[in-house]
C-alpha cells in the first residue's frame, strides 16, 4: 500500500466507558483488543502520523497497546466529551505535523469497519481535495470516519461538547461527499452491545 504521507490519523479513544463498567479500548476483540485493532488497522495505512488520543484510564490504557508507530496524546479535558479530544488532537498535529492536508478520524469503539472502507475514503480524498469525505452507512446517517481537509481544521481544533464532527457536517453539508459502507452505524456504548457484537463476529 503506498504511502499517505499528507495525511494523519487520529484514533479517538479517551472516553470513561462508563457504561460498560471497564475500559471498553481494551475489551478483547480477535487476538488483541479493540484500540489495538483499530492501531494495527491505521498502522497499514502508511500514513505520515497515527496519533491516538487518550484520557480517561490512561495510566490502564498505555501499557496494553503497542506504541511504537503512534503518537499518544493525553486529553486532560476528556470529560468535556468528543469534541474536546478532537480539537486536542488537530491541534497537535497542527503544530506537530504542520504540513498535512488532512486527518481521518476514526473510532476505537467500530471494529466492524475494514481496513478496506478506509482505503476507500482516502483514494476519495486523494481525487477529491478540500472536502469532508464521510462514511454513509445503511441507515442513511453520515460519521466517522470521515477524512476532513486542512480547510476544517480551524473549526475541529475549536470543537469542545460532545457532539464531535457531527457539528461541522451539518455546517458544511454542501461539501461532504459521502462513502457507502454496509455496516449500521454502531459503535459500542454498553457492555451487552460488546457481548452481542463480540458473539456474533468470533
Amino acid at each position: 500500500m503506498p504511502k499517505h504521507s499528507k495525511i494523519a490519523i487520529l484514533i479517538m479513544a479517551a472516553g470513561s466507558s462508563s457504561r460498560m463498567g471497564s475500559p471498553k479500548q481494551l475489551s478483547k476483540w480477535k487476538d488483541s483488543n479493540l484500540l489495538e485493532q483499530t492501531i494495527s488497522k491505521a498502522i497499514q495505512l502508511k500514513s505520515e502520523a497515527v496519533i491516538v488520543v487518550l484520557g480517561a484510564n490512561s495510566d490502564k490504557i498505555i501499557p496494553k497497546i503497542d506504541q511504537n508507530e503512534v503518537d499518544i496524546l493525553i486529553n486532560q479535558n476528556w470529560n468535556l466529551g468528543l469534541g474536546s479530544s478532537i480539537s486536542e488532537g488537530v491541534k497537535f498535529i497542527q503544530m506537530s505535523y504542520p504540513h498535512i492536508t488532512g486527518v481521518l478520524i476514526i473510532l476505537s469503539d467500530q471494529p466492524l469497519i475494514e481496513l478496506d472502507h478506509y482505503v476507500s475514503l482516502i483514494d476519495v480524498f486523494a481525487i477529491r481535495s478540500k472536502q469532508i469525505i464521510a462514511t454513509k452507512y445503511n441507515d442513511g446517517k453520515l460519521g466517522v470516519p470521515a477524512i476532513f481537509d486542512s480547510l476544517y481544521f480551524k473549526d475541529l481544533s475549536e470543537l469542545n461538547s460532545d457532539t464531535g464532527a457531527k457539528k461541522l457536517f451539518s455546517k458544511y453539508s454542501d461539501n461532504i461527499i459521502s462513502v457507502n459502507n454496509d455496516q449500521s452505524a454502531f459503535d459500542i456504548d454498553t457492555y451487552k452491545q460488546y457481548l452481542e457484537l463480540y458473539r456474533a463476529n468470533h
